[in-house]
């Protein structure tokens, strides 16, 4: 069954971080997307495509606005849906106050089943059609998870957390059950529908040398799965993992050493990462997932997105919410907090670069650029539509945009869940903004 939709649309075929954004950019005024089976059978400018499109094939037009690939949000915690915007503490203390005390909740199915149906609920209404999601060291939180994304046919990635120490009680594994469980999940999930399963350590203090020995064990055991864990965001952590494993010379070290960097390997936050952290990085093919707002709303700092793709050893790097300590479910307002981060750190990130970042560049970050991430034939149908006059301000301040690259900033620093007037997921409309109203 053939789809249309036309509009303005936005997409990259290749990294502005690396080469002339005129050669990576593809913006067309007036665009026509062909889907079928849920995949773009063919794209180009409406001129063109009307004389393909087969007659009584529908076409859905969205004016004053522009397609855009679904959002992609590299790192986030769906359990922490309940505690966002919970007051105060850096990193450690935060965990312990709150993010611990509502992962316990999560031994209860019907409570995980409640958080994950409003979780994706909200990702979709940002625009956002796939997350690569840390659930809890319960089994039966990954399963609510994956239930509730398969139901949309949702693009997800996700794990059960593994920790045997410095948490409370009843959020401690083992090594054995670390492995064990996490295995089972992988068999169930990984590659059913457009699932996959994620190795997903909390970061590397939780964990000991055993348990590690036995993470790095299910990463050779699954080897097309994805990996993720925390690295380098908090002063006070790098330190406190610097003494916990001393023998291997930095954060980034210690999942090296226990053959956690690789391909598909991403990271949150990096944000004080050495160069030779760096270098890891980019010798492996590891990613960093840049988390903004988590990051200012912490106190841990500003990642440098300049510097982390800089052409001599540039490492990949995608864009992520960071839900609950991330305070917005909207890709937009994420941009905004990046482009504030770059500022920090001496450079500016145009809205080329940061639309870049929550497409196409989160897409190579988890490895999965030949499947989402752009707007082309063979990709898989997932696409968000911006409505660039979605409220007053808006709408007045758009007046005075010279061209369409200041049209992006606009919305990338103004803009919020309303603009976003409608989601696909895998070529079927699943939000409609004025519908939901």
């Amino acid at each position: 069954m053939l789809t249309a939709i036309r509009g303005a649309m936005l997409t990259f075929k290749d990294d502005p971080f690396e080469k002339a954004m005129k050669d990576c950019m593809v913006h067309e005024s007036d665009a026509i997307i062909l889907i079928e089976d849920g995949k773009i059978k063919d794209v180009g400018p409406a001129a063109d495509m009307l004389k393909k499109v087969p007659a009584g094939v529908e076409i859905t037009s969205y004016k004053d606005s522009v397609i855009v690939p679904g959002f992609i949000d590299t790192h986030v915690h769906y359990p922490q849906t309940q505690m966002i915007g919970a007051y105060g503490e850096q990193l450690l203390d935060w965990l312990n106050n709150y993010t611990f005390v509502a992962e316990q909740q999560f031994a209860n199915k019907d409570h995980a089943d409640e958080v994950a149906e409003v979780f994706l609920g909200e990702c979709l209404k940002n625009g956002v059609t796939s997350a690569t999601v840390y659930c809890t060291v319960f089994p039966q939180s990954v399963d609510a998870f994956f239930e509730a994304a398969e139901k949309r046919n949702m693009r997800v990635q996700a794990g059960k957390i593994t920790m045997d120490r410095f948490a409370p009680e009843a959020l401690l594994d083992t090594p054995q059950r670390a492995y064990d469980e996490s295995a089972a999940l992988a068999k169930k999930w990984h590659g059913r529908g457009r699932a996959e399963y994620v190795i997903t350590p909390r970061f590397a203090p939780t964990s000991t040398p055993e348990q590690l020995e036995m993470v790095g064990q299910l990463a050779r055991d699954f080897p097309t799965a994805l990996i993720q864990s925390h690295v380098s965001e908090n002063v006070s952590e790098v330190e406190w993992v610097k003494s916990l494993f001393p023998d291997c010379g930095s954060y980034t070290g210690v999942y090296d050493k226990y053959g956690l960097m690789r391909e598909r390997a991403i990271y949150g936050h990096g944000i004080h990462l050495t160069e030779e952290e760096l270098e890891i990085f980019h010798a492996t093919g590891a990613a960093v997932a840049h988390c903004p707002t988590s990051n200012f709303f912490l106190g841990s700092g500003a990642f440098n997105v300049k510097k982390a793709k800089e052409s001599r050893r540039p490492i990949k790097v995608g864009l992520a919410t960071d839900l609950g300590a991330g305070t917005s479910f909207s890709m937009l307002q994420t941009l905004n907090e990046a482009y504030k981060a770059a500022q920090l750190n001496g450079n500016a990130l145009s809205a080329g670069h940061a639309y870049y970042l929550a497409s196409r560049g989160s897409a190579q970050a988890i490895g999965l650029e030949d499947k989402i991430g752009s707007i082309a034939p063979g990709f898989e149908a997932d696409l968000a539509v911006i409505d660039l006059y979605s409220t007053p301000i808006i709408s007045y301040r758009m007046k005075y945009a010279k061209d369409f690259a200041e049209a992006l900033f606009i919305q990338m620093t103004l803009g919020d869940d309303r603009a976003i007037s409608a989601t696909y997921v895998a070529g079927k409309k699943v939000y409609d903004r004025d519908a939901a109203r």
